[in-house]
């Protein structure tokens, strides 16, 4: 794949050295650079300006994420379709592919920057007791702000959305398109049927990994799990990070998609763009096109087929509702006429953890901002892309558990341990990645700020408690309300604290106790009431430090007729209205076991499939 030639690339990272020996402006020099980075090689397609947009096209996509850039891209296969990408954010810069600069992206223009509504049981030690859910605003989506960790969940996620009443989504027959989005490279012993190499997405190993990294995978192997390739046929066990990377570059949905097919004449991309609403004939329910505001004015696109909506698990339901497909009550209290009664926005569901789940240790080993920043390593990143700058915004190595059946090897991992080789003092950013209060981190991580330290999250994989997506009003340029409804049931606090106790048990064997691993034990002054350590403790400290895994799904549930909460159905066609799907995470009846960027993918692919079938083209 082509790259933005080495001047350019070179002015970025000498920006960045600079700025960086100057330790208090570390943080807005980097986002500074992010921000300017429009001297990139516009190697997806072009922005189309609106003069030049046709006044009607086949296929309008709306949202260039990650699955938006899959199904324009195969629905641009057909050189007799023209198809319409509509992105609302910015496009990429190559800056974006470097994997150490995740946690910088989320204070870009390149994110959405949502917040949850204050619940008081849940992201009480956030500013305003809200949670950040950082989404993607640019071309690529998620794909271009996540951590890379892919993983695909396991088969029994998926049987069980054919359990539901979803024809053709078991594991057998999803498989297919697992296999047909990656290339496959992973270094590991590995069952090939459940593998591609071929696709367009590169899956991979970081070229680096800390000695952190090493400890924490003898150590799990020690206490009887075994080496696993969770991609493949059972998940439980440990491993390095299989990542969305080529060559220790982040590989988004847009780079793996959009790049080689930048110069197909019957796909045309316009970002900065805005779909007001879906057009609808109130009297067919036929979908007539989008309306869309792009420079200030707005403009009418007719689609002659269909409009796909993969604007992702908040904006797909916001946009539908916009369009008046939702729920009666609650459209007709926003003013929006209702055209189809579904549940929309409904079904939420997100990974969520334990956050500040801190490890001091006695040797100077972890991913500190002062050490990745150097010369050399610039360097090496430069010129071979390997080096720290390689490891995914410090994310190295998981564990998956199944606390049900814990001496099962095929089991159904309920828990995912995710081990990073830094912690929140680690680097001066992360602490405003998840919003931490200035008084809660003063007195807990400020004492450690020198320490070299790791950090674990124990990381929920089926989540009992469900939320909802609501507007706030009929203007589309305001953001919904976000209402996660964590820990609604009490087995998911249950689940945490069995990780949280798991990670203790770990952090005993003896290749983690060798770098002097130990407990971070100054308490959260809320929790300072309760003895530290204890159950009651680290629930505390989990409604302080509720931290998203960033997997909002489900809110356009997949789902059967006699599914009174479904909005689309197993062909992800809208309920009651003819020409509209919706293909992204929204869709999920039930969130997978995984990182939710793979399953997407899965989805994008299967949908874009089914586009084809039904419009007679071969595939």
């Amino acid at each position: 794949m082509a790259r933005p030639d080495n001047v350019l690339r070179a002015c970025a990272i000498l920006t960045i050295a600079v700025r960086a020996t100057q330790p208090q402006s570390i943080i807005d020099g980097l986002i500074s650079v992010i921000q300017e980075g429009e001297q990139q090689i516009n190697l997806e397609p072009p922005d189309m300006p609106p003069e030049k947009l046709l006044p009607q096209y086949d296929f309008i996509v709306v949202g260039a994420g990650t699955a938006g850039c899959v199904i324009a891209n195969r629905l641009s296969e057909n050189p007799n379709w023209n198809v319409l990408l509509i992105e609302a954010g910015r496009p990429e810069n190559f800056l974006m592919d470097f994997p150490i600069l995740a946690n910088y992206l989320q204070f870009t223009e390149s994110n959405w920057r949502y917040k949850t509504q204050p619940s008081g049981k849940s992201c009480l030690g956030l500013d305003g007791g809200q949670c950040n859910w950082p989404r993607g605003k640019v071309v690529g989506g998620s794909s271009v702000l996540n951590y890379m960790i892919y993983t695909r969940g396991n088969r029994r996620d998926y049987d069980h959305w054919a359990a539901l009443g979803n024809r053709g989504w078991s594991f057998d027959e999803v498989l297919p398109y697992f296999i047909k989005v990656e290339n496959f490279s992973v270094p590991v012993p590995h069952d090939q049927e459940y593998h591609g190499y071929e696709g367009y997405l590169d899956i991979s190993y970081s070229p680096y990994r800390t000695k952190i990294a090493d400890a924490i995978v003898n150590s799990s192997l020690l206490y009887g799990f075994p080496y696993v390739d969770y991609n493949g046929p059972t998940q439980v066990g440990v491993s390095y990070l299989q990542l969305s990377q080529r060559n220790g570059i982040r590989e988004s949905s847009s780079r793996a998609y959009l790049h080689p097919i930048s110069t197909r004449k019957n796909l045309h991309l316009t970002k900065y763009t805005m779909v007001k609403k879906i057009v609808i004939d109130p009297i067919s329910k036929q979908v007539q096109g989008v309306e869309m505001v792009k420079g200030g004015r707005t403009y009418f696109v007719r689609a002659n087929k269909e409009v796909i909506s993969s604007a992702g698990a908040i904006n797909s339901p916001q946009l539908l509702m916009l369009s008046g497909i939702g729920p009666r009550k609650h459209l007709k209290q926003v003013g929006i006429p209702v055209l189809s009664n579904l549940k929309v926005g409904h079904n939420l569901m997100d990974h969520i953890t334990m956050g500040g789940f801190t490890f001091i240790i006695d040797e100077p080993l972890s991913l500190r901002t002062e050490r990745l920043l150097s010369t050399d390593n610039l360097k090496e990143y430069f010129n071979n892309h390997k080096g720290p700058l390689s490891v995914p915004g410090g994310c190295e190595a998981l564990v998956f558990t199944d606390f049900d059946n814990p001496n099962d090897p095929d089991g159904y991992p309920d828990m995912e341990l995710l081990f990073q080789g830094g912690s929140i003092v680690s680097d001066t950013v992360l602490r405003k990645d998840f919003g931490i209060t200035d008084e809660i981190y003063d007195a807990v991580f400020k004492p450690i700020e020198q320490k070299d330290s790791f950090m674990v999250f124990p990381m929920l994989l089926r989540p009992k408690s469900k939320g909802r997506i609501m507007l706030k009003d009929a203007n589309y340029k305001n953001k919904p309300f976000i209402f996660p409804n964590y820990f609604a049931d009490p087995k998911d606090m249950e689940t945490i604290l069995k990780g949280v106790r798991l990670v203790l048990d770990l952090v005993k064997q003896p290749p983690l106790q060798a770098l002097g691993s130990r407990l971070h034990d100054i308490p959260i002054p809320q929790c300072s009431n309760i003895p530290f350590g204890s159950d009651a403790y680290f629930e505390c400290m989990t409604r302080h430090f509720t931290f998203t895994i960033y997997h909002q799904s489900g809110t356009c549930k997949m789902g059967p007729p006699s599914d009174k909460r479904a909005v689309v159905d197993d062909r992800l066609r809208v309920y009651g209205v003819k020409g509209l799907r919706v293909i992204d995470a929204s869709i999920m009846p039930e969130i997978p076991a995984a990182h939710t960027n793979s399953p997407t993918f899965m989805i994008a692919e299967k949908g874009s499939d089914m586009i084809k079938q039904d419009w007679g083209y071969s595939i």
